[in-house]
């Protein structure tokens, strides 16, 4: 009895489904591997899971290998009116900028100390050197600037200097118009110096008063005949 066809379709259940999976992945890697050897083919194979674990067969030495060469032929394949030429030096410059972005990334990790292993004491040794000119400049570079923030604040202190003196000299000269002004008599201080009004028109009365048993020409040793009594402005 034959086997029947089997429905291309989703697998519900889980564990029949990882099962399948499992033993057509092995069956699929087996295929590629005995197509490179059989037929001198270069291969590479990747597969995600749905849990997003990944495996790879590469029939040559590294899978980027492969894969640098897939992206070359797939350029030079792009339908469309630009030639070959011109698909050839746009990759040719991307390669370029990646093979410089490559060389300035391991730079900057050689400068910030990893990676160094690679290296030769001769590359070590103009690592150095170019640290340390790096460092000389930066030093440079920050001594200019606190010498550029010293002359401004040299310049700001003698603004407020000249400012200052400004102010004093007109303060001086307010000081000397205030003081000739009050010994001139043309301007004084409210609550100074008021005049007090007189009132020559105020009666004088003289009033006699005689004690009693007393003679009206009796006369005081000192002349001021006793018995008077002045009232000014009185009635």
């Amino acid at each position: 009895m034959g086997r029947g066809k089997v429905e291309l379709k989703r697998i519900e259940n889980k564990i029949n489904r990882q099962v399948t999976f499992a033993k057509r992945r092995n069956g699929l890697l087996k295929k590629a591997y005995e197509l490179s050897i059989l037929c001198d083919a270069e291969v590479a194979l990747i597969i995600f899971s749905n849990t997003g674990k990944l495996y790879e067969f590469c029939s040559s030495s590294s899978m980027p290998t492969t894969l640098e060469r897939y992206h070359r032929y797939n350029y030079a394949a792009v339908e469309g009116s630009q030639p070959s030429t011109d698909s050839q030096n746009t990759y040719q410059e991307y390669l370029n900028l990646k093979t410089r972005v490559e060389m300035l990334q391991q730079s900057q990790r050689h400068v910030l100390g990893e990676d160094l292993g690679q290296l030769s004491n001769k590359d070590l040794e103009q690592l150095e050197r170019q640290l340390d000119s790096s460092l000389r400049q930066i030093r440079s570079t920050r001594t200019q600037h606190m010498l550029d923030q010293l002359t401004e604040l040299q310049q700001k202190e003698e603004s407020l200097t000249e400012m200052n003196k400004s102010l004093r000299m007109k303060f001086e000269e307010l000081g000397v118009a205030l003081q000739t002004s009050w010994q001139s008599g043309q301007q004084q201080p409210d609550g100074f110096f008021h005049p007090v009004a007189s009132n020559n028109s105020m009666p004088i009365r003289y009033n006699t008063v005689l004690p009693e048993n007393a003679e009206p020409s009796t006369q005081h040793a000192t002349g001021v005949v006793p018995g008077y009594r002045f009232d000014i402005g009185g009635t």
